[in-house]
């Protein structure tokens, strides 16, 4: 016979008896560690328990290659995969084009790989201390905020849209072209004659930044590298804080060697968006405590999310769908007049103007993704006017039909209780970046830290992981194209 199957959801340090053997198994965490064995002799159970939560040292090794390798191609900066000037102090020989992409690209590989595994790891046993994972995150997350930013020219724009609000002048308005000298000279072609699509939040840091650097730019971008890092390491801490998994929480955030780069290693600001989101999340999951000002400082943090980018506004919207189902309209408001007053706040200084720049990049169409193939196709049969209309009009429904399959794919699990506000929010996030026409991979960060609090889910964290990764291979040149 069989070990005895215990139920997935059995509750912590529950005591499970094998009716064979009238030996006890322990649950914790509803996973059940056999320590009869299958014949009763507790020597293949305890060889198989030892065996499936062994460190994966393989893992770990791919991961740490993946982010040791893109650390080296930041140091070896100017190349084809990072900014036109080397930002760091301490500079390697500069790597020829082809070099540089083949490390990118291997880098990119082992990250998502060790990261796989990992997980895979964490299902079976393996449970490591998150206290250990923050730390070597944070390490790994020093290590690339001090080298030039990888994979993307974003961090040129936030600096230029910064010099110009330190200027005295408007970035919505202004464009990056206009400057002249080094800060312009960094800017990307698709950015240099457009006006900022970052809020006012994102524009204060971006502004701070600049203030800091001056003239000298390279110091402008440290800032923005540092405090990005900063917001990186504060959100894994969060994360762990409020996770009833708290090693998968940090595997998923804090040591997630494909986050560290894409978002610290590229410099990107959607790290605030996470940020915000998930002290949101943790305030929400608060509420019971003191529901009026509980719900304030939940509509405040989505508020200030908000005011980073406005795609932070699916968050706000996923949070608070659990509250509208159960017909909560007392904390349904404070929470939504608490988020609109901060964010009204930041935005009658610039005035509605601030949000034009948002209707050109609406009828933006990246690739890879099937609306890219729609735009091909619909441009040479019916026009380009009716496949823009045609795209606006179709991907956010797309993006709620998965949200709601992915959100009525876990209703009623005995494991998601009382964590209805943070999946509705997970739902609709990963709908979006599945289904939003134009999508990069640091984009992404508006649904990690929501899975990271979530309960294990084989398929979803798959999805996830490997819709990243694809994206992450696809878009790491920042604007130079390949070189092989």
């Amino acid at each position: 016979m069989s070990a005895p199957i215990v139920d997935a959801v059995a509750p912590p340090d529950a005591r499970v008896v094998s009716p064979r053997s009238g030996e006890q198994s322990a649950t914790r965490d509803g996973v059940a560690d056999s320590r009869s064995g299958s014949d009763g002799s507790g020597g293949s159970g305890s060889t198989g328990a030892a065996e499936a939560t062994a460190t994966p040292w393989g893992a770990i090794s791919l991961s740490v290659a993946g982010v040791l390798l893109m650390a080296f191609v930041a140091f070896a900066a100017p190349n084809d995969h990072t900014l036109d000037i080397a930002v760091s102090s301490l500079r390697l020989p500069k790597l020829p084009g082809p070099a540089s992409t083949y490390l990118t690209c291997a880098a990119i590989a082992a990250q998502g790989a060790g990261l796989i595994r990992m997980l895979a790891a964490n299902r079976r046993g393996w449970s490591p201390s998150p206290k250990r994972l923050v730390g070597l995150g944070a390490f790994g997350a020093l290590l690339l905020a001090v080298g030039t930013p990888v994979g993307s020219a974003d961090t040129a724009s936030y600096a230029a849209y910064g010099r110009i609000a330190s200027l005295g002048l408007d970035p919505y308005r202004t464009l990056p072209g206009e400057l002249g000298g080094s800060y312009a000279h960094l800017v990307g072609n698709n950015w240099l004659f457009t006006p900022s699509v970052y809020g006012p939040l994102a524009t204060f840091v971006q502004q701070l930044a600049a203030d800091i650097g001056g003239s000298r730019l390279t110091l402008t971008i440290t800032v923005l590298m540092l405090a990005n890092a900063a917001a990186y390491v504060l959100t894994g801490l969060v994360l762990v804080r409020m996770a009833r998994d708290r090693s998968r929480a940090a595997l998923l955030w804090a040591a997630n060697p494909l986050l560290l780069c894409l978002l610290v290693g590229g410099g990107h600001l959607d790290t605030y968006i996470a940020l915000f989101s998930a002290c949101a999340a943790y305030a929400a999951l608060r509420v019971r405590e003191s529901p009026a000002s509980h719900e304030m400082v939940v509509g405040a943090l989505l508020g200030m999310a908000c005011g980073v980018k406005i795609s932070a506004a699916l968050v706000a919207v996923g949070l608070s769908w659990p509250l509208l189902r159960e017909r909560e309209w007392k904390r349904l408001i404070v929470r939504t007049v608490s988020c609109l007053v901060p964010l009204a706040v930041m935005y009658v200084p610039i005035g509605i103007h601030g949000l034009d720049p948002l209707s050109q990049a609406s009828q933006l169409v990246s690739s890879p993704s099937v609306w890219a193939l729609v735009d091909l196709l619909g441009r040479v049969t019916v026009g380009q006017g009716v496949t823009e209309a045609v795209i606006t009009l179709a991907w956010p429904v797309a993006m709620l039909a998965m949200g709601w399959i992915f959100y009525r794919r876990t209703v009623g699990h005995p494991a998601e209780l009382g964590l209805e506000q943070p999946r509705g929010a997970y739902a609709l996030a990963l709908g979006w970046l599945l289904a939003a026409p134009w999508c990069m991979p640091w984009y992404a960060a508006l649904v990690w830290p929501l899975a990271a609090v979530l309960p294990s889910r084989r398929r979803a964290d798959l999805l996830l992981t490997w819709f990243t990764l694809g994206l992450a291979l696809f878009h790491n040149t920042g604007g130079h194209g390949w070189s092989w």
